[in-house]
Parts: structure tokens; sequence; C-alpha cells
């Protein structure tokens, strides 16, 4: 059964995380991810088992960081400084549909790979930047990594519970963020040319991608001139809106953001019939007000019974909105990411049989796909003799000269 991208090409000019996942998302889709990796360096993110706390040998390129983020492609590699490298990048641009890139603004155009060039290759192309800051402005050529877009957007504040300093979440939030939104303007790039036959270029950037992540709390600034309250689990204004300890050592999160609605019912669930009329709590203006009496009563009673236990008993009320606060590593025995194959197995040739995200949307006709991330240059020759068109003896002088 076909994928939705399927008969696509797309050429990865990428490395680490932003520009990678945004094509492997593409590769995803059924796209073909024809990744261009500098000879005798290759993408960094091969390097980078010591995120592992392993020794480099212990996996070789191999590393989750690598794998996850290129997922999907073929490895082409070029030497970039050599005489004849630009050319197959040309030849492949002719015969592709997208080019990818997320190098620091004017790298491409010093290499001969701007968008005023390639797009004369193929007035088709969709040229896709992953950056910083945007294309336009005072700082657009200034280098970005994940943090830095999280400092710039206010994102590491935001996080930052009362009292505490900024924070940084591991797993590179802003270059996923950024990643899927170049990849929702290539899609639509697409839709485009489909209806006018032009190509163009399509810009994400770290600090637009994180803003529209965080977009409620800025549109809550934007709107009413007031930051977002920091949140304080003590002094929650709605403590039917709050975490809660359990007897288990595990939180459970309530949502219930119609309070009044659910008041009657949560003391039902609580087994507090007493405080439905009592004055303290009987409005969202006097639970307000009492939120801390309020909360202690809660904490008390949720720490009497295990997350488990909560999680049974609150599900027997239909309307209630809440979950238990778990770890990443309860996903993949959750039955409901088993259920929609939000975490798929594949046979990996180093590791076997691997556990990997699924694909995240559901497509009832042209399913999306799993695969595994190249060698290095494991695809060279391929994508020279099948695609590019050249020749065997072409591909020797190109490995000769050390272009390949």
């Amino acid at each position: 059964m076909p994928a939705p991208l399927d008969g696509i090409r797309v050429v990865d000019w990428t490395i680490l995380q932003q520009g990678p996942v945004a094509s492997s998302m593409m590769g995803d889709l059924g796209a073909e991810v024809i990744k261009i990796e500098q000879r005798g360096v290759g993408d960094p993110g091969r390097g980078f088992a010591n995120i592992l706390g392993l020794p480099a040998s212990a996996l070789g390129t191999r590393n989750f960081y690598f794998e996850a983020n290129n997922r999907n492609k073929k490895s082409l590699v070029l030497d970039l400084k050599k005489e004849g490298a630009q050319e197959i990048v040309y030849r492949l641009v002719e015969k592709s549909d997208i080019f990818v890139q997320n190098f620091r603004q004017g790298v491409a155009e010093k290499l001969g790979l701007g968008y005023e060039t390639l797009s004369g290759y193929n007035p088709e192309l969709i040229y896709a930047t992953a950056s910083g800051y945007g294309p336009e402005g005072p700082e657009s050529g200034r280098p970005s990594i994940d943090p830095a877009g999280l400092a710039r957007t206010g994102m590491m504040e935001v996080l930052a519970p009362l009292g505490m300093p900024p924070q940084y979440p591991p797993g590179g939030l802003a270059d996923q963020m950024g990643a899927v939104m170049l990849a929702y303007g290539v899609l639509a790039a697409l839709v485009a040319r489909e209806r006018t036959g032009v190509g163009q270029r399509v810009d994400a950037s770290h600090v637009a991608s994180v803003m529209w992540l965080e977009s409620m709390v800025v549109h809550q600034y934007l709107y009413t001139g007031r930051e977002a309250p920091k949140w304080n689990r003590q002094r929650s204004g709605n403590p039917m809106h709050n975490s809660y300890l359990c007897s288990d050592g595990k939180w459970l999160f309530l949502g219930l953001l119609q309070p009044d609605r659910h008041w009657p019912q949560f003391c039902l669930a609580m087994d507090f019939p007493e405080l439905e009329k009592d004055s303290r709590f009987d409005t969202f203006e006097s639970r307000r007000d009492h939120r801390e009496e309020l909360i202690a009563i809660l904490d008390e009673r949720f720490a009497a019974r295990t997350s488990g236990e909560w999680a049974a008993h609150l599900g027997t009320f239909r309307d209630f909105i809440f979950e238990v606060v778990n770890k990443v590593s309860d996903l993949p025995t959750d039955p409901q990411v088993i259920a929609n194959d939000y975490i798929v197995e594949v046979d990996h040739p180093t590791y076997g049989p691997t556990k990997m995200l699924g694909v995240p949307i559901k497509f009832s006709k042209t399913p999306g796909r799993v695969g595994l991330a190249p060698e290095f240059g494991q695809h060279t020759e391929e994508v020279l003799l099948d695609i590019c068109g050249y020749s065997w003896e072409e591909i020797t002088g190109f490995k000769d000269r050390e272009v390949i």
C-alpha cells in the first residue's frame, strides 16, 4: 500500500537534529530521502554515542540520537569542497522535489547550494531551511542550537516553577518543534506546487516554532499585557486542576476545568459529601479563596490510595479528566501506546529487535512507515548510478579524486 509521499524525493543536507528530524518525518510518510554527508566526517550526530554513557567503540557509528533523527534515509557521501561534487548535487536536484538544509546563513550560497542556484536547475524545487532566528533581521545569520531557541523565546523561564532558575528540558524541544514546523511548511509548499507548478523557499526557525509551541502564554501576554502566572501547586486557583501525590509515590493530575459543574460529583468521588455545601468550597470563587485549605484536604485523601487505585476509581466517573504522571519508561508498556502503534518494533542489523517511535499520524488508506538510519555512505554508489545516471567509470573517477 502506498504511503502519502511515495514518489517524492528529498535531498537532505542537514546535521544534528532540527533539519534531520524534518526530513526523517518526510521519510516516515514515504518520501525517498537522500542524506548528503561530508566525506571523512559525516553528520556529527553519528558521534554522539557518549549520550548513552558508552565509549564510542561500543556502538561504532550507531547511537540512538542518529538512529532516531535519520531513519528512512539513504546516505550519500561527498566532499563538497572538491571539484565535481556540486555537479553531483545539481544532477540529483534536477530529479528531486525537496532540498533541506540547516547550515548557518550564507554557508549554502558559499558552496553553490543556495536557493537561487538550485532553483535554476529545478524551478519546481522546494528549498527548505531549518534556521535559528528566521531568514530576515539583524540576527538572521547567527548560529543556533536547541537551548538558544528555548532561551530566546522565554520557554526556559516559562518551564521554571515559582522561585526556580530557568529550566532546560532534555530531548531538544526547540529542535523537535522546529522540525515539525519545517515539515509542515514543506507539505504546504507541495500542495501549492501541485496547484501552481511553482517551487519556493520555506523557512522554519527555532524562535518561531517555540513561540507557536507556547502560543497560549504568548497570546495571553499579547491580549492582556500580563505574563502567565507561575505554577504553584499549593496555591492553584482551581484545586481540581492540580497534581496530587498518591501512596505509591506517583502523582495524579486532575484536569477538571469546569469546576462548578464537576464539584458535586467530585465530592461524591472523593467521599466528601459534607464538602459539597460547605460555604468555603461550594462555588468556584469560594474554593479559590480557600484554595490552600482544600488542597491540604485533597492531599491527605489522595495519599491514602495508590495512583492505580485512584485511576480505576475516578475512571468510573465518565466526565472526569485526569491522568497518572508517568515516566518515559512507562510508555513501552502503555496499552494505549501499544494499541495505536505509537511505539513499534523493527529488526535492526546491529541491535536486533529494537523499539522505535511509530508514525504519530494515522492514515486509513496510505499509512506511513518506520525504516532504519543508514550506515555512513551506504547508498553512495546506488544514488550515483540509479538516480544521477553516472556510469561505473565515472563513479570510479569520483573515488580516485576523493569526491566520494
